[in-house]
C-alpha cells in the first residue's frame, strides 16, 4: 500500500495519465462529434430540417471522419488536441483523481458497500471542481475541432493552441475564455456522476455477487457499461455546451447573439430541432466516451496495482 500522504497525488497523477492517453487515441472521434452536433443549427423553416439532414456533409461518424481526412487531412482529426490533453490533465485528474476522497466526505467507510447516492454526489462534486478549473481548455479544443474544411477566399479563424488562446482574450477579454462556464460544469457533473458512479457500482456489484475476480476483464466490463450510460445521460448538455462555446461573441451585442445562455441554447434548439436535436452527434459521442472510458479506467487501475494502491 502506497504512503497515505503520497496517494491522493499518486491517483491524481494517475488519472491524469490515464484520460490523457484516451483522449490521444479517442480525439478524431470527438473532432467528428463537434462538426456533427454544430452541422444545421437552429435550421427554423418549415420542412428544413429533413432537408438538412439530408444533405449533411458530414453522414455519419465513419463517413465523417473520411471526409474530414480527405477535406484537411489526417491532421483535421487531430485538431484541438494540444489543449485537448491539457483539459484531460487538470479536469480528468481532478474529477477521477478526487472522486474516491469525496465520496469518503460524503460518508463512505466501505468500498464494497457504499450507498449509490454518496457515489453520486461524489461523482458530480469532483467533476464540478475539475471542470470549472480546466473550461479554457475546453472552449479553446471545442472551437479548434469546429473549424471544417479550408475554402477559397477564407482562412481558419485559429492557427492553432497559443493563437486561439491570444485571439480570444484580446477580442473577449479573459471572460472570454469561460464562455459556456455553466454547460460545461452542468456536463460534468452529469458525465462524472454517471460514469465513475456507474463503474464504481457495476464493479462492485459484480464482485459481492462473486460473478467475476478483480481483474483487467472486470475493469474492461464495468467500464463498458459505464461509458454507455455517460453517453446517453451527457448527450443533450454536451450538444448546448458544444454551441454556446462555439457560437460567435466578437461584435455582437448580447441581443444580437445566437444564444443568450445555456437555457436560451435548450429552448431555441428543441423549437427548431426537436428532441432528437439534442442526441446529435450520439454514436460519435457513445463511440468516444466508450473507448475513453475503457482506456480511462483501464490503466487507472492498473497504474494503482503497479504503485501498490488498493483498486477503485
Amino acid at each position: 500500500m502506497a504512503d497515505p500522504i503520497e496517494t491522493p497525488v499518486q491517483r491524481y497523477i494517475f488519472a491524469s495519465i490515464s484520460c490523457m492517453t484516451a483522449s490521444a487515441v479517442t480525439n478524431p472521434v470527438d473532432v467528428t462529434k463537434i462538426r456533427m452536433q454544430l452541422e444545421g443549427e437552429l435550421q427554423r423553416e418549415k420542412g428544413q430540417l429533413t432537408t438538412t439532414y439530408k444533405g449533411r456533409y458530414y453522414k455519419g461518424i465513419i463517413r465523417g471522419m473520411f471526409r474530414i481526412a480527405h477535406d484537411e487531412g489526417i491532421r483535421g482529426l487531430y485538431k484541438g488536441i494540444t489543449p485537448a490533453l491539457i483539459r484531460e490533465c487538470v479536469y480528468s485528474g481532478i474529477r477521477i483523481g478526487a472522486y474516491e476522497p469525496m465520496k469518503v466526505l460524503f460518508g463512505a467507510t466501505d468500498p464494497a458497500h457504499t450507498a449509490v447516492y454518496k457515489k453520486l454526489a461524489a461523482g458530480a462534486s469532483s467533476g464540478a471542481i475539475g471542470s470549472s478549473v480546466a473550461v479554457p481548455a475546453d472552449l479553446i479544443r471545442v472551437r479548434l475541432q469546429a473549424q471544417g474544411r479550408f475554402l477559397p477566399g477564407h482562412s481558419h479563424q485559429y492557427e492553432g493552441f497559443m493563437h486561439a488562446f491570444i485571439d480570444i482574450i484580446k477580442k473577449e477579454g479573459l471572460i472570454g475564455l469561460y464562455r459556456g462556464t455553466t454547460p460545461t460544469v452542468q456536463r460534468a457533473m452529469v458525465v462524472t456522476a454517471t460514469q465513475v458512479t456507474t463503474y464504481d457500482h457495476t464493479k462492485h456489484t459484480i464482485l459481492n455477487h462473486g460473478w467475476m475476480d478483480e481483474g483487467p476483464k472486470l475493469h474492461i466490463l464495468s467500464s463498458m457499461i459505464a461509458g454507455f450510460m455517460t453517453a446517453l445521460t451527457s448527450s443533450p448538455v454536451d450538444v448546448v455546451k458544444t454551441r454556446v462555446m462555439n457560437q460567435k461573441i466578437s461584435g455582437l451585442s448580447k441581443d444580437e447573439r445566437l444564444y443568450k445562455n445555456s437555457l436560451d441554447c435548450l429552448i431555441k434548439l428543441l423549437k427548431s430541432e426537436g428532441i432528437f436535436g439534442l442526441y446529435k452527434g450520439f454514436i460519435p459521442n457513445w463511440m468516444r466516451i466508450g473507448p475513453h472510458t475503457v482506456i480511462s479506467f483501464f490503466l487507472f487501475e492498473y497504474l494503482r496495482k503497479v504503485a501498490g494502491i488498493r483498486p477503485v
